[in-house]
């Protein structure tokens, strides 16, 4: 196989960083047929469970992770730089990509080193995509040597191209209302009534499981159904409810088929990861934002776009209560007529086109190349 059909997407550790890179992936595939696409993530991360479910080869770089205070970590920084700059080169060696794509994160940070220590005409073409409202650090550096560089949403801190998040085919093509009775069959939902969707990533949210624990018996009492993903382990203790006329609190410790529970919901009660923000757009699906307060408050500003757009509703997870819930949250789910709104608005701003986007830069890029 030529150097010139080599695609690498970079780009491990998280959810956040992996599922773009994948989706990236899925629509250079689909643009040009044959492309030999690899994804490039360190051991350590979630990469070595999803990025082979998904049909990816997947090459393994050791972590760099950049300490952002003096502690023993810094001190061994230089010497795992060249450990990781010294296995890279030889990946890139043996591998040959003809365009590199990278998401950030730690798998990154020794790829983009490495091929800064290469002379222009020798590396390959570079494509950096920053996912998140804040740049991170590895994509900081990446953009040194960048032949493109794009992000989800203006004010990132890059001088970057717009273009929205890369979400998956499976998420992008997804005809909620034509899978709404399938997918609640598939959870043991009611056809009938609104659901709720909570969910707090793979781990699930304590602060979302507490809350949703002090008013699931308004939900039922309301009719309202909930598809709860508490987490493994984390399940809250529902006592019989004579009144229930709800489609049904259901708990399930994680949610593999997200299309269908996209499907189910009305609402869906989540975090405000980058992803998460960018399916939830993608599909049209009316959202309450939990922003995990974490670092520079990154997931408050991740939802911003939708928040002001009128398409969800953010509440701190300090204020993140059961009374809230039942003064916010249930009036809300009850308001068929805001949540078909609300709805509207996240189509409009969804980034359903992206993955494309990406891809077809980076095949610019890569057969711009290969005519030098």
């Amino acid at each position: 196989m030529s150097e010139q059909s080599i695609a690498w997407v970079v780009g491990g550790g998280t959810a956040g960083h992996i599922e773009p890179a994948l989706a990236v992936g899925e629509a250079l595939r689909r643009a040009r047929p044959g492309i030999d696409v690899r994804a490039v993530g360190t051991p350590r991360g979630m990469e070595g469970r999803i990025v082979p479910a998904r049909g990816f080869d997947l090459e393994l770089v050791d972590p760099v992770p950049l300490p952002r205070k003096v502690n023993a970590d810094l001190f061994k920084l230089p010497f795992r730089l060249v450990k990781a700059i010294a296995g890279t080169r030889s990946l890139i060696r043996k591998a040959a990509p003809g365009v590199v794509v990278g998401f950030g994160g730690y798998a990154c940070v020794p790829v983009y080193l490495t091929l800064m220590l290469m002379s222009r005409r020798s590396r390959p073409p570079v494509v950096v995509h920053e996912a998140n409202a804040s740049a991170g650090l590895a994509n900081k550096l990446g953009v040194r040597i960048a032949d493109s560089v794009m992000a989800a949403v203006p004010g990132s801190g890059l001088e970057a191209t717009v273009v929205g998040n890369p979400v998956r085919e499976a998420i992008t093509g997804l005809d909620r209302s034509a899978l709404r009775a399938e997918a609640r069959e598939f959870f043991g939902l009611g056809a009938e009534g609104t659901v709720v969707l909570v969910v707090g990533g793979s781990q699930g949210a304590a602060s979302l499981n507490k809350a949703f624990a002090g008013a699931a018996d308004d939900f039922r009492a309301a009719g309202i159904g909930v598809l709860h993903a508490t987490g493994e382990g984390k399940g809250i203790d529902l006592a019989s409810y004579p009144g229930d006329v709800s489609p049904g609190y259901v708990q399930v410790p994680y949610i593999s088929r997200m299309d269908l529970a996209y499907a189910a919901a009305d609402l869906v009660v989540c975090r405000s990861g980058a992803m998460t923000v960018a399916e939830v757009s993608a599909v049209g699906l009316p959202a309450v934002f939990v922003p995990l307060p974490i670092g520079n408050g990154e997931q408050a500003l991740n939802a911003r776009t939708l928040v002001s757009g009128g398409a969800a509703v953010q509440i701190p997870d300090g204020e993140f209560t059961a009374e809230r819930i039942r003064d916010e949250v249930l009036p809300l789910a009850a308001d068929s007529a805001r949540l078909k709104r609300m709805s509207e608005a996240a189509l409009g701003a969804g980034s359903r086109d992206a993955a494309d986007e990406v891809a077809g830069v980076a095949l610019g890029l890569l057969d711009s190349r290969s005519r030098t």
